[in-house]
């Protein structure tokens, strides 16, 4: 695959610069997201489903303290894209120097709260009963990684905003590999639990960090950095926080959607439904990889061209994601209506001697994880336009409607509907929320898309 300088987004055919951005961005995060899928299938055979549940009321604590890191990034490489497209490299590194300072800074500040706060913190996601235990086993291990997670989050965006699509796949491939081989490791040969599977995570975010400190280092970046970048800019951070503000709230409310869930569930059937929606999330992160990797490769394409003026190329941009996203999404639709439950049964475990209650849990998952999972997914193919759209305004720098069109799905639309729909119609009524949410979502989306091109990408 040709490598991608930044000036390139400018001048490719938008078509060819789609896929040549969008597949790097897919094969990472699909690699990532098989880490997430198979370390799941590993913990759930060696440890058992307890485990599973377990793992999932740790994530949306740890993904949120990672997804600072993320939040920096995306803001500050919308920022990158578009200084980079207008010809401004000074400005472009001043902002990644400033990336670091704020990543450092608020993922220890996070992490030590994270950890003086975790006996509250772990019951409120969820992890009451049996998964208490395992869980803090899980989430206090996995805590001191997460910075060097933040900082990968943050420098893979960064990457991407240069235009070095191949580089940002490697430092997803990375970890999750890392990971895989030490959960054989610690788990299988070891028998270290749930230690073993934190311990395998945190080598993970260690291995991917040392990648990134090597690209940028390493000739291969067009961002050199001196010590005067780190100096905090108050209008940078000012620019970065509207921005990043974004992606912290879609993680954040993501989070409160994992504690509301866990605990809506826990009521309805206890650790056996836990165990479910545990499946599903671990779907909704891989099923939709290429989606997501459209959506990625998308957002410095359009960055960088409405940074330099050209217009036309921002709406080919938008049109050609929509459709590509599209297409793919229904594929992963028609995928997951066809098996779902060759799909729930590679997460539980055939070993000999289990317990009774064990055998009673996988019975239980395996009945109810199908019909929640067509109804998770009912919507899939439309919400292509979804993601997009909020993509595209965060992309070229309006944190306002980006922020606004984020929020719409979870925060909107899906939170209100889990916390009434159940109160009628039960287990049904909570997977029928996010087919409900993803059509009203993508309806307010693509309205105001439809608005904003008429308005401000006209010729």
């Amino acid at each position: 695959m040709a490598k991608i300088t930044s000036e390139e987004l400018g001048t490719l055919p938008i078509s060819k610069l789609l896929i040549k951005q969008s597949i790097p961005a897919s094969i990472g995060i699909l690699v990532m997201s098989l880490n997430i899928l198979v370390d799941s299938i590993f913990v759930g055979n060696w440890i058992g489903s307890i485990a599973i549940a377990a793992i999932n009321v740790v994530l949306p604590v740890s993904f949120f303290i990672g997804a600072l890191g993320m939040a920096i990034g995306i803001g500050g490489s919308s920022i990158i894209s578009r200084a980079l497209g207008a010809n401004n490299k000074a400005k472009a590194v001043k902002t990644f120097g400033n990336q670091i300072t704020l990543t450092l800074l608020v993922t220890i500040s996070m992490v030590a709260l994270g950890l003086y706060y975790v006996d509250s913190l772990i019951p409120a996601f969820g992890g009451k009963g049996a998964i208490f235990d395992p869980a803090k086993i899980y989430y206090t291990t996995i805590l001191y990684g997460i910075p060097f997670l933040a900082l990968c989050m943050m420098g893979n965006t960064v990457i991407r905003a240069e235009g070095k699509p191949k580089f940002a796949m490697i430092a997803m491939i990375i970890p999750s590999v890392g990971n895989l081989l030490m959960d054989y490791i610690f788990i299988y040969i070891f028998d270290w639990g749930m230690h073993g599977a934190a311990w395998a995570t945190t080598i993970g975010y260690i291995l991917c960090f040392s990648y990134v400190l090597y690209f940028f280092l390493s000739k291969n970046s067009e961002l050199k950095l001196n010590p005067k970048c780190f100096a905090l800019d108050f209008s940078i951070v000012k620019e970065i926080s509207s921005l990043g503000f974004v992606t912290l709230s879609r993680q954040a409310t993501t989070s409160i959607v994992y504690l509301l869930m866990n605990n809506i569930l826990f009521d309805l059937g206890g650790e056996a439904m836990v165990a479910v929606y545990a499946i599903i999330g671990r779907m909704l992160m891989f099923a939709l990889f290429p989606v997501f990797g459209v959506t990625q490769g998308f957002l410095p394409i359009a960055g960088y061209n409405y940074g330099a003026k050209k217009y036309q190329r921002v709406r080919e941009s938008i049109n050609t994601a929509i459709k590509y996203a599209a297409i793919l999404a229904t594929v992963v639709f028609i995928g997951l209506f066809i098996f779902p439950a060759e799909i729930a049964s590679l997460f539980l475990s055939s070993k000999e001697g289990l317990s009774a209650n064990e055998l009673a849990i996988n019975a239980f998952v395996l009945e109810h994880t199908p019909t929640a999972m067509r109804w998770v997914f009912a919507a899939t193919p439309i919400i292509a336009l979804q993601l997009i759209g909020a993509a595209y305004f965060q992309a070229v720098g309006k944190a306002i409607p980006a922020l606004l069109l984020t929020l719409t799905r979870q925060g909107f639309f899906f939170i209100p509907l889990i916390l009434i729909l159940p109160s009628y119609f039960g287990e049904l009524g909570v997977w029928s929320s996010f087919a409900i949410a993803d059509v009203l979502a993508t309806i307010v989306t693509g309205w105001y898309l439809n608005k904003e091109i008429k308005k401000d990408l006209r010729q």
